[in-house]
Parts: structure tokens; sequence; C-alpha cells
């Protein structure tokens, strides 16, 4: 029967694209000067004939008169002009372009940084959001700025390059063309002032262009082009279900198992696809019958695929019923084009009864090419197994089977007068399907074996013989082993099975429990600590985590022990060391200083290599298992990602901070600039005309005179006295001197301290009767009332009244002072107690803000509170709420209680 060929539904389902979403089209080429922005010129202008709406978004021509000339044909959208550090620049009007909705815009230089104030950072940025909008887009990229090449063209040119692409957007793209021109012919361009100006062609001429630079860079062009046309016919074959191999491109498989004949398969399909320049996988296939039964077989499987890796192989494990199904469906999936597999070494005679996996696979290749590789002899083969896997006898297992059949031989002998010697067969079964489904096959085998000759020499006429009269028998006796050897295999590999299963859900689990754990944690500590412990619960060793100080030196920040690393000895630190600073695996199992006892994992990010995973694993395989490996892996990855984030919590609390001073700061000097020389102005001029025209003025002047000296003394002393207060409110160190004050005396002296200014206005005060004492500071009392006095001065007309009320209600003491000035929108009237927050006024109000925010401070390290409101008739009131009795409120201020809304 013809296996029916469908489509993938994956690939269907990732084929299927929003049609509002704009294409990409990128004219790639190896180097500046190939002739990218001509090429798209030219293909824009043919768009154009067609009936295209064409627009450019941003050309660079360079200075290119040929260039130049094609633009002349093409309508654009002007650029932006941005100011940026005193110069201005121009970049692409990306909201222009958005409200013109073209349907093809040209966008030059793919990798550009844009100028500070663009809505995005880079240029395909800007190009992703033209996609979204619907607008299909032209747009042109040189290879050395994709980023998975950044560091090749580095290695190849000696030039970093700093704007780079990710490669998503090239994979995105809906053709790519290549344009390219041979080395000498960019050179003479280069030589003609085409590409640059005769100072910078020269320039490049000696460092960056030349010939092998650019052959380098060509052929990265072509390889990369060619890789992702390889990629789209995949996607293509899989969407219409077309079988593959397509002679597009070559990639080779090999297929490997725990056998020491694979490393010789994985060293062989490495050569044959570095002569072909072919990708390569390599790949292992567990089935029920053919999952590695021991360690050391475990440990040569896991010794292949890191062998694989480290040879630029991709490892893939799959898990099926059949090994040249799953090869077959794999080679197919992914376009292999030739599979190099081993020559197996048993016997035709085991080939025949177990089916020649080789031969299935050549026989349903279609089109692959297979490579079937002869291995070492077999005698060498079984010496190096036997060398590798010599254990102890397991006796136990045997013994448990045979007394098990004894005691059924004692039940069969006491109730064989009311059984039949059918009965009695079937009896004999269970002692052969115990031994199976506790011990595995041979205990199974032996079981049956025993339990045949027991039935034949008790039962079997004639008895106490081993004899056998009726060779019928001999079909019962067939099927007790047949029986013993099926049920054995069937269990040995469901306990192996479950086995694995449990392994996976441990590991599962614990990557799951540790990521929870360190999700919400903020604290760098608990993270360490946490990721030390999830570690060493799942591998059942020792953990600890590395992270560099200040000098780049790592130190131990968290260990699962509590003998604080008591591995970590100097050559333990060297290889951790070489760890971190190389970003590779290191230590035991591994071809980097392979001698030491611990493995050390890098803690990687896309940005840096955050820390070292230390761990002692107390088994004795030197190679780890490869879900064992992967797992350490992912542990890695999430600790590495735990702390990078709260890196970058720290970081982003440390520049919020630093905004939050600077802000402060600028607030700061704009106050200074204006009520520091605002009354040293006064003063200064005032001792000026004292000095120089002394006999000038009379005593009524020069009253006057040092009248304002006094005022503009006064008013600094004040401003200076709140920045220190809000200093020392700030820092926590300002301390109650509590002692019973009347509130009447702290009014009085507060208008006396405010002096002339409050003398030419109405001024209302009303004092309840009685009113009881308060035990508080008197001096920050009084300090609260000059600021509130000072500030309804401010913001209220010259002539209008000022009212002070004090009053007892429900054993606190409420005094509120009101102004006729304008009312305060509601949004501000919490606001006004924040520090250096200011009202907008019509009139010029001097004073840096802090006056409310102290006074809110001095108030509520009383147990009190301070608030504002609108007066109905006009106006602010701001109203103070005392307890009468403060004895059991702090005696020191809380530093975050003056900050409360600052």
């Amino acid at each position: 029967m013809v296996k029916e060929k469908r489509a993938d539904p994956d690939a269907l389902l990732a084929s299927l694209t929003d049609d509002k979403q704009g294409k990409l089209t990128v004219f790639l080429g190896a180097a500046a000067g190939v002739g990218k922005t001509y090429d798209m010129l030219g293909a824009a202008l043919e768009r154009l004939a067609e009936g295209v709406d064409v627009v450019i978004g941003w050309v660079e021509t360079h200075g290119r008169v040929e260039t130049e000339n094609l633009l002349k044909s093409l309508p654009a959208v002007p650029p932006r002009r941005l100011q940026y550090r005193g110069k201005e620049f121009s970049e692409m009007d990306l909201d222009a372009l958005l409200t013109r909705r073209p349907q093809l815009a040209l966008v030059d230089e793919l990798a550009h940084t844009n100028v500070p104030g663009s809505r995005h950072t880079r240029r395909y940025q800007d190009v992703e959001e033209l996609l979204a909008a619907g607008i299909n887009v032209y747009t042109t990229l040189n290879i050395q700025h994709l980023e998975t090449l950044n560091d090749i063209v580095a290695q190849v040119t000696g030039v970093t390059v700093r704007e780079t692409v990710p490669d998503r957007i090239l994979e995105k793209a809906a053709q790519i063309h290549l344009v390219d021109i041979p080395a000498e012919e960019l050179i003479q361009r280069l030589k003609e002032g085409k590409v640059y100006v005769p100072g910078q062609a020269e320039h490049a001429l000696r460092k960056f262009f030349r010939p092998g630079n650019i052959n380098a860079l060509r052929e990265l062009a072509l390889r990369y082009t060619a890789k992702i046309v390889d990629r789209q016919v995949e996607s293509y074959m899989r969407v219409h279900g077309i079988p593959g191999p397509w002679p597009t491109g070559e990639r080779i498989m090999v297929c490997i198992s725990p056998s020491p004949f694979s490393a010789q398969l994985i060293r062989t399909a490495r050569r044959m696809a570095e002569g072909l320049k072919a990708e390569w996988l390599a790949v292992n296939v567990e089935t029920p019958r053919r999952l590695p039964a021991s360690e050391a077989e475990k440990d040569r499987l896991s010794r292949n695929k890191r062998l694989a890796e480290e040879l630029g192989a991709e490892t893939i494990s799959l898990t099926g019923n059949d090994v040249a199904e799953e090869l077959l469906e794999l080679a197919r999936k992914r376009n292999v084009s030739q599979i190099v597999i081993g020559k197996p070494l048993h016997s035709r005679f085991w080939d025949w009864m177990n089916g020649s996996i080789v031969d299935r696979v050549i026989r349903h290749s279609q089109g692959i090419s297979i490579h079937v590789l002869p291995g070492k002899a077999k005698q060498e083969q079984e010496k190096v197994t036997a060398k590798t896997e010599r254990r102890p006898f397991p006796v136990y297992p045997y013994a448990g089977s045979l007394l098990i059949m004894l005691l059924v031989t004692a039940v069969a002998g006491l109730a064989s007068s009311y059984l039949t010697l059918v009965n009695i067969a079937m009896i004999y079964l269970l002692p052969v399907l115990m031994s199976a489904v506790r011990w595995g096959t041979g205990p199974a085998v032996t079981a049956a074996a025993a339990g045949a000759l027991i039935f034949d020499y008790f039962f079997v006429p004639p008895t106490h013989s081993f004899t056998v009269g009726d060779l019928r028998y001999l079909i019962s006796f067939s099927i007790f082993l047949l029986v013993a050897l099926l049920t054995g295999t069937l269990s040995a590999r469901l306990r192996q099975q479950i086995t694995n299963a449990r392994q996976r859900e441990t590991r599962t689990a614990a990557l799951y429990a540790l990521s929870r754990e360190i999700a919400a944690v903020a604290e760098l500590r608990q993270v360490l600590e946490s990721v030390a412990r999830k570690v060493a619960e799942s591998v059942e060793g020792q953990v600890v985590v590395l992270l560099p100080d200040k000098d780049g030196k790592l130190e131990q920040q968290a260990c699962s022990s509590n003998q604080e690393g008591s591995f970590l000895n100097e050559s333990e630190r060297a290889a951790a060391t070489w760890a971190f600073e190389h970003g590779e695996v290191t230590g035991r199992g591994t071809d980097n200083l392979g001698g030491v006892n611990g493995l050390y994992l890098p803690l990687r990010t896309e940005q840096s290599t955050r820390g070292v995973l230390g761990i002692k694993i107390e088994s004795v395989e030197k190679y780890l298992q490869p879900e064992q490996r992967r797992l350490l892996e992912a542990f890695a990855g999430l600790a590495a990602v735990a702390i990078a984030r709260v890196q970058l919590i720290e970081q982003a609390r440390e520049a919020h901070l630093l905004a939050e001073s600077e802000r402060l700061r600028v607030a700061l000097f704009d106050s200074l600039s204006h009520d520091l020389r605002t009354p040293l102005a006064s003063i200064i001029g005032a001792v000026t005309g004292l000095l120089e025209h002394e006999n000038i003025y009379s005593p009524a002047a020069r009253h006057d005179l040092l009248q304002t000296i006094q005022q503009g003394a006064t008013r600094m002393n004040r401003f200076v006295g709140n920045l220190l207060d809000m200093a020392r409110l700030e820092s926590g160190m300002l301390k109650l001197n509590k002692e019973w004050c009347d509130i009447q005396d702290i009014i009085g002296v507060a208008v006396s301290h405010v002096g002339e200014p409050l003398n030419s206005r109405p001024l209302k005060i009303e004092l309840q009767p009685d009113l009881p004492l308060v035990k508080a500071d008197y001096v920050l009392l009084e300090q609260v009332m000059v600021n509130l006095l000072d500030n309804a001065l401010k913001y209220s007309d010259a002539g209008s009244e000022i009212a002070i009320d004090a009053r007892e209600s429900d054993q606190n003491v409420i005094i509120s002072v009101t102004d006729r000035g304008p009312n305060i929108p509601p949004e501000d009237l919490e606001r006004i107690f924040d520090k250096f927050y200011r009202l907008h006024s019509p009139r010029q109000v001097s004073g840096t803000g802090l006056g409310l925010a102290i006074s809110k401070g001095f108030i509520e390290a009383h147990g009190g509170s301070i608030g504002a409101s609108n007066n109905p008739a006009g106006g602010v009131v701001i109203t103070i709420i005392l307890p009468s009795d403060a004895d059991g409120q702090e005696e020191t201020l809380d530093a975050g209680k003056g900050d409360n809304n600052g």
C-alpha cells in the first residue's frame, strides 16, 4: 500500500502570512561600492513603469553621479531635520512615509543607526514598522552588517563592525537580490573615486578593501544567500508535501550509536562535509529494544555526541520503533542528500531474525546517496566491549527465580491429585512471568528452563525421569522458553522506559521549580542560593556559583553544601576562570581542562558572560549523559537570565536615582540662581551705597538701607535653613526635642519672625479659649508656621487678608492658615507638598519649593498630618492636625516619612 504524501500541517500554518504585512526585498552585497543602491533604484524604476506607487524614503548617493541621475526620476519624501549636539542632521521621515502610504518604499542602508531623537534607534526598526503597515520595502545591506557573521568578519578583515542587523530581518525577506562584482573591479572603482572621496578611498584600500578581504566577504555573501534560498526550498517542499531530497545543496547525515565505531563514522562525515562545504547532522535513534543498557554504553554515546558537536555537527536524538524509518523520515524532512551509516558486525542469521537496518535504509532511500562504512574486526570490537562493560554477575535475581520455582513445585505437588497436567503446566508459567517482570530476560529464561525440567521430572510420565514419553510436551517446553523471552524482553524495555520517563519528569520538575522560585526574586543573593540548591538536588552533587568582582576576579557567591565550596582548589578555580573568560564549558567530561573534578558552565547571556556555575557530580562516568548536559545547560541559562535580570534591576534603580538626583540638582541650582542672587544683590547694593556714599545718606535713608540688608540676610538665612532642614530630614538625623508648648506662643513668635511683609496685610487670628498644650518640638513647629505664612504671602494678592485659626477637636489640635489667593487645581492639592514642586503662577514667585515639603516632614514626625484644600470663598486653606498628647510618638524622625511624596 502506497503511503499518501501529505503536506506538513505545521509548515502550512507557518506559510500563512498576513496579507496586510508588507514584503521586504533586500539587495545584499559583499561591501560598499558593489552597486546595491544603483540596482535597487533600477528595480524601483521598473516597478514605477509598471504603475506601482514608488516613493524614496531614504537613499544615500555618496556623491555618485550615476546614482543621482536615477534619483531624478523617482518621487521622494523630504527628510526630517533633527538637532543633536548643536548640529543639524537629516533622517528618514517615518511618519511622513506612513501618512503617504506608498505601495513600495525605498530605504537605503538598513544597518544605519538613527540620530538620537528619532522614534527608533535603528533603521531596520523603521523598516519593520513600514512592513507592519503593509508597505513593501526595498533596502540595501552589506554582508558584514549581519549579526551572526560579525565575529567572522572581524576575524577575516580585522575590523569590528558596530552596526549590525539581526538575522531574523533577512530570514523574513520575501526576496534577496545578491549584488556581486569581482574584487579587482571593486578596487578599480575605489581608485576612480566612485565609492569614497580620494582621501577615504586610499585609507580604505590599505585597511579594509584588500583583495583577500573582498573575496572572503563575497564568499560569505554567496553562502548566506544560498543558505536562505535552501531554507525557502525546504519550506516549499514541506508546504506542498513534496518528498525530498531536492538537489539544491548538499546536506549530510551520519547515524551514530553507543558503538565505538561511531567515532570513525563521525570523522568521516566531517571530512565529507568539509570537502562539500555542506551542513551535516549526527543522528541517534533510540528504540525500546536499542536503548543503551549499561553505563558504559551511555558514556560512549555521550562521547560520540560530544565529538560530533565539537566537529560542528547538529546533534539530534530521535525516539521510535523502527530505526530505518525514523532516519529516512528525518532525512526527507531536512532535505538530506547523503547518509553515512556503519556496516553491522553481527551475523547474517541475526539480520535474518531481526532485519537489517542498512538494507532497509538503502531500499527506501529514494534518491539519497548512502555511504556504508565497514567497522573494525569483530574480535577487536568484542574486546573493547568486554573491557568497558565488565560487571559483577547478579546472583540474586537467578537465585530468586529458582526459589520461586521450587515453591511453586511444592504447591503443585500438594495439589497434584486435584489438578490435571494442563493445570499444573499453567501454574509453572507463573514463576516465569514473575521473574520476567521482576528481574528481566535472564532470570525468566532460567526459570523457564528449570520449570521445564522439574515439570518433566515430577509430573510428565514416566515420572522421576527426564525421559519424555509424549513428544507433544516438547511443544509445552518450547512455549515456556518463548514466553520467558517475550515477557522478559518487554518488561526490560518497559522498566527502562519508566526509568527514563521518571528521570525526565524529575529534571523537568526541577527546572520548572527553579524558574518559578527565581522568577519574582529581586535579591541577587537569594537567586544564587536558589540556583545552587536546586541544581545540587537535581544532579546529586556539590554546586557553587561564581561571579566576578570589581577587578574581574571570580569569587564564590553561593554554595549548595555546608562546607563552603570545599572542592574549589587552585586548579578548579583556574578551570572556572577559563570557562568565564572563553565562554565555553570546561572541566570534567570536556576537552577543556578535563583533568579537574568539577564541570564549569559559563552563565552566558546575549550581552556578556555573567559568571560560572561549578558542579561536582559524585558519579564514576567521565562524560555526562546528553539529557544531563542539556539539563545543566538549561539551569545555567536560567541562572544567567536571572542574574542579568537582577543586575539590570539594580542598574535601573541606580539610573533612576541618578536621574532623580540630576533633576533635584537642576531644580536646586535653578532655585539657587534666583533665591540667593536676589537677596545678595540687594545686600551688596545697600552695603556698597553705605561704604561709598557714607556722608550723603540721611539717617532715615541709612536706616532703610540697613533694613534692606537685614531683610536680605533673613531671607538667605531662611533659604539656607530650609536646605539644611531638608538634608536632615532626608538623612534621618533630625531628632525631636519635645516639650509642652503653647500654640498661641508659637503663632505669635512666627508672626514676628515673618516681620514687615506680614505687617502690610490684614491678619486675622482666632484661637479657641483654653486651648490645650501640645508636647512637641517648639523650634520645628515655629518653623512650620513661618513656612505656611510665607507661602500664604507669596501666593495671595497684596493687601488681601490672611487668617490663622486654632481649635481643639477629638483630642487633636487643629491649626489652619487661610489666604485669599487663587484656588489650586484639584490634581495639585497633594503635589504641593512634594520637594521642589512649585505651582504655576502669573506672579513671579520666588522660592525653592521646599517649605511645604519640610513642613510635611516636621508635622508627620510629631504623629500629625497636614493637608491643603480650596476655600469656597477663594484662596487656599492649609490645615495641621497635631495630637494634643504626643507621648507615644517616635522621638526620631524616620527618613522615609520625610520623602513619601517627593
